[in-house]
Order: structure tokens, then C-alpha cells, then sequence
């Protein structure tokens, strides 16, 4: 599982993706196959980050419903987010 640490380097290595992306755009000579690139690597470190949230509060909220007692729903809301990654990686391309 990833810890904090690596939730603050995925952020790091956004921010420089970020900056490489306003580089090319400053850059007088666009390179839009160089645009593609750079922000596909934006999107699949973003989608990578959302995922491993998404993981975390399953197993968290899970975690809190047998603690109180309560069924456990996460069949349900594991389709829910397997939804939705699959809607946000096909819109972003």
C-alpha cells in the first residue's frame, strides 16, 4: 500500500510534468505530439493517485462498518469507482 511519502512524490512528480507543460506551451515552436505526451503522463499519474484513494477509503469505510456493525457495502461501491476511473480515462484521451 502507499504511503503519504509516495502520495507526496506522485505530487512532486506532477508539479514537474506540470511545469514541462507550461514550458512547451511558453516554448514559441509547439510541439503538440510533445503536449500528448507530456499530458498523458499527467492523467495516468493522476488516475494512479485517485485509485489508490479510492483503495484507501474502501478499505477504511469497510474497516468502520464491521467496526460499528453495519453490512458491508463495498461490493456495490467497488463497481461504483471501477466506473468511474473507466469514464475519467476514456474522457481525458
Amino acid at each position: 500500500m502507499a504511503s503519504l511519502k509516495d502520495v507526496e512524490q506522485l505530487a512532486d512528480d506532477l508539479e514537474g510534468l506540470v511545469g514541462d507543460l507550461r514550458s512547451e506551451l511558453k516554448n514559441g515552436e509547439v510541439d503538440f505530439g510533445r503536449l500528448i505526451e507530456i499530458s498523458d503522463a499527467i492523467s495516468e499519474r493522476a488516475d494512479g493517485a485517485a485509485g489508490t484513494f479510492a483503495t484507501v477509503n474502501e478499505a477504511l469505510t469497510s474497516r468502520m462498518k464491521e467496526l460499528t456493525g453495519k453490512s458491508n457495502g463495498s461490493s456495490s461501491s467497488s463497481g461504483s469507482s471501477s466506473s468511474r476511473k473507466t469514464a475519467a480515462s476514456g474522457s481525458s484521451r
